[in-house]
């Protein structure tokens, strides 16, 4: 998924930099193509292909706190941690 954005990335880039340098182009042109030709579709298209790994971040947060509602964090040597301490 990633290496068809950085692809089309480089194709908009390109696309900017010949608007840019053409002798009828301008720099507000080139700014416009890169924006609409490349940095729109990037976010679109990224944020639809990252939706099920989203999904799945989710579905393990929420298996994980569904896991251990009121389990007490320990440290490496099995004492209880410093916020769960009790007060001497």
């Amino acid at each position: 998924m990633y290496l068809v954005l950085i692809a089309w990335f480089y194709v908009a880039l390109m696309m900017a930099i010949a608007e840019a340098v053409s002798p009828v182009g301008s720099i507000l042109g080139a700014l416009m193509t890169f924006a609409l030709y490349g940095v729109l579709p990037i976010v679109v298209i990224g944020y639809i292909l990252g939706t099920p790994a989203r999904r799945r971040a989710r579905a393990l947060a929420e298996a994980a706190s569904e896991a251990a509602p009121n389990a007490r964090r320990e440290t490496p040597g099995g004492a209880p941690a410093a916020a769960e301490r009790e007060p001497h």
